[in-house]
């Protein structure tokens, strides 16, 4: 069995290694290591994606485990945001439950736009944090920094 003269990984009968890329005809020149980019966890942008997965709860458990400024943003924006968002359909519950059956259909149609704001904007800002952008809620982001602490 032939192993890669770089990294000792088994290249078979190949030129090159599958693994690190390094010429077998050649002979073997140590490599210098690669710096480590993401070894102490996840990159920034998949971890303002992930603020936003299960909406003001990952929120939370970001913004108590992860210290860097993007993803607190992020972190502290998805609770904002969704958590808003929660009340407010809790809120228009409730008076439409006072209401009785004619608030009902006010309360339907007021669900539905809510829940149809919360897909677009969840969507929408998993998109932009991926794409390590900084997209602020008109409104929630204000709030976003006090609490991320900036």
């Amino acid at each position: 069995m032939a192993f890669c003269k770089a990294c000792g990984t088994e290249v078979g009968g190949a030129a090159f290694c599958p693994k690190c890329g390094a010429s077998q005809t050649a002979s073997a020149v140590p490599m210098a290591t690669a710096p480590a980019a993401s070894t102490e966890g996840l990159a920034e942008n998949v971890a303002g994606l992930l603020c936003y997965v299960l909406g003001w709860l990952t929120g939370i458990i970001f913004i108590l485990i992860d210290k860097r400024p993007f993803v607190r943003f992020h972190a502290a924006q998805s609770i904002v945001v969704f958590g808003a968002l929660m009340v407010l359909r809790i809120g228009f519950g409730v008076v439409a439950g006072i209401g009785g059956f004619v608030g009902f259909g006010l309360w339907a149609m007021v669900s539905m736009v809510l829940g149809l704001l919360t897909v677009i904007l969840w969507i929408l800002l998993m998109i932009k944090a991926y794409q390590h952008e900084l997209f602020r809620v008109p409104i929630a982001a204000p709030i976003a920094d006090g609490i991320a602490g900036k």
